[in-house]
């Protein structure tokens, strides 16, 4: 079984457990500490994935982050229930997956726009409008980010679906339709 399938079973078995408990807004801000930290320190996510470390020891690691923050009884629980299967190595796609699935619980739509500079809120709201039309949900969660090689205008993502509008996408279109050549000359016919 791939991990991706692996991290979606444990996710929507923890995602279930904690609607059932009334914990999912708690649970959901322990993964997406989890998975900001993993984003945040490359060496969290690469110590979860080493099979040369214990799974005891991976345990304390997780334990030690938490300790100050603090966990519902659910999450170290789950981590206890991953480590026990040797399964920390997933762990942080866990994280991420029980956030996609949070996010569909709660009807959350989660759109990525790219741009060269930052953009105007009027212009996010534009942006939010457009995936709203797209996705049909209400609710919308626009993560901006900024890539000046765009060199203008944006690259809108909305799940498997991609809207590219910049500028250099044009260019390179644009190069590629020259560099063919479709010019025929009147002179040697």
């Amino acid at each position: 079984m791939s991990n991706h399938r692996v991290a979606y079973a444990y996710a929507k078995s923890l995602m279930e457990l904690a609607i059932e408990r009334g914990e999912l807004e708690e649970v959901y801000q322990d993964f997406l500490h989890l998975a900001n930290l993993a984003k945040s320190n490359r060496d969290l996510e690469l110590a979860m994935k080493n099979p040369i470390i214990p799974s005891d020891k991976k345990l304390k690691v997780l334990k030690a982050l938490f300790a100050t923050r603090g966990a519902t009884k659910s999450t170290m629980s789950f981590f206890e229930i991953i480590c026990r299967k040797n399964r920390e190595n997933v762990l942080i796609e866990i994280a991420k997956e029980l956030q996609t699935l949070y996010n569909l619980h709660n009807n959350i739509q989660v759109a990525e726009v790219t741009t060269a500079s930052k953009i105007t809120d009027d212009q996010k709201a534009e942006f939010i409008k457009i995936v709203k039309e797209i996705s049909g949900l209400e609710t919308v969660q626009l993560v901006e980010k900024i890539n000046t090689e765009l060199i203008g205008g944006f690259i809108l993502r909305v799940n498997d679906r991609q809207l590219d509008e910049s500028l250099s996408t044009k260019l390179r279109i644009l190069k590629t339709q020259f560099s063919q050549n479709q010019y025929e000359s009147k002179l040697f016919k």
